[in-house]
């Protein structure tokens, strides 16, 4: 097999080279951390990273488990449940941090500055793609791998909802989930919190007659009441369940109680209003 000799960006931001002598594997680990918060393992022809650092504990464990060695955070944005792990880990591993650079202030510990529409190399074969998405927070950002056709998306956008909107405005938000919901149907999608069956709930209050709804919530029903995770979900499933993705829909707008004449902006700020208060 012919050798390729490739070049990621490694520990303090090194250029290191490594040869690729067979094809790439990917493969994703949920970790469960804290409460409710999901850390995400990345691993890649022998390079893994980190989707934000919920909790120390279970990720070394996942990661001691497979034999493996961090070589990289991805936060998404500054929040204590995202970034409480990334100096210990650092200091554990040697490993880069990834952040925005329109928040570094705010993220602990990064050596790799990003910013929108960045593309990097994260292992031999695995380019990322930043996509800064604001409204949780004003600095959050999401990280696509277009070649997995996944994206891991922080607070931004969940299973049938999206992140309160801490810093940013409706409108920001509303632009963010638009940019998210342009991405192919078959897109996994890799969310921060198990909020799923809540979020359900409330979107069956806003569209009672969408069947893939109704049949979405008794799935979740199910697989929560088994203790299994309802993520991820994936682009095309979020377009026909999730009401902060469905501003432009009738009936999603006569449940919030507006008119014909509602633009999208309108419906959203709306929703996003009775979710938080849900």
């Amino acid at each position: 097999l012919k050798l390729q000799f490739l070049y990621f960006i490694g520990r303090g931001g090194e250029k290191k080279m490594l040869k690729k002598t067979a094809p790439k594997l990917f493969e994703v680990v949920r970790v469960k951390c804290l409460s409710d918060n999901y850390g995400w393992l990345v691993h890649s022809s022998g390079i893994t990273a980190c989707v934000d650092t919920p909790e120390v504990g279970p990720l070394v464990d996942a990661m001691e488990e497979r034999g493996w060695k961090l070589d990289a955070i991805l936060n998404t944005h500054h929040h204590d449940d995202h970034v409480g792990g990334n100096m210990e880990l650092k200091k554990m591993y040697g490993c880069a941090v990834y952040g925005f650079e329109g928040d570094l202030q705010r993220l602990p510990g990064v050596t790799n500055a990003v910013k929108n529409n960045e593309i990097f190399r994260l292992a031999p074969g695995l380019d990322v793609t930043v996509r800064h998405t604001p409204g949780h927070t004003t600095g959050h950002i999401t990280y696509h791998f277009p070649s997995e056709k996944t994206i891991f998306v922080g607070d931004t956008l969940f299973s049938m909802g999206c992140g309160r909107l801490f810093e940013g405005t409706p409108r920001e938000m509303l632009e963010s989930l638009t940019t998210l919901a342009a991405l192919p149907d078959e897109t996994l999608v890799y969310c921060a919190h198990e909020y799923t069956l809540k979020n359900a709930e409330f979107s069956i209050s806003l569209d009672p007659y969408n069947v893939d709804l109704q049949d979405r919530l008794e799935e979740v029903r199910k697989l929560r009441k088994a203790g299994q995770a309802t993520i991820p979900t994936t682009i095309g499933l979020e377009r026909k369940t999730n009401p902060f993705l469905r501003s432009g829909s009738d009936g999603v707008r006569k449940c919030a109680g507006l008119g014909e004449g509602a633009t999208e902006l309108e419906v959203f700020t709306v929703v996003r209003g009775l979710r938080n208060i849900a």
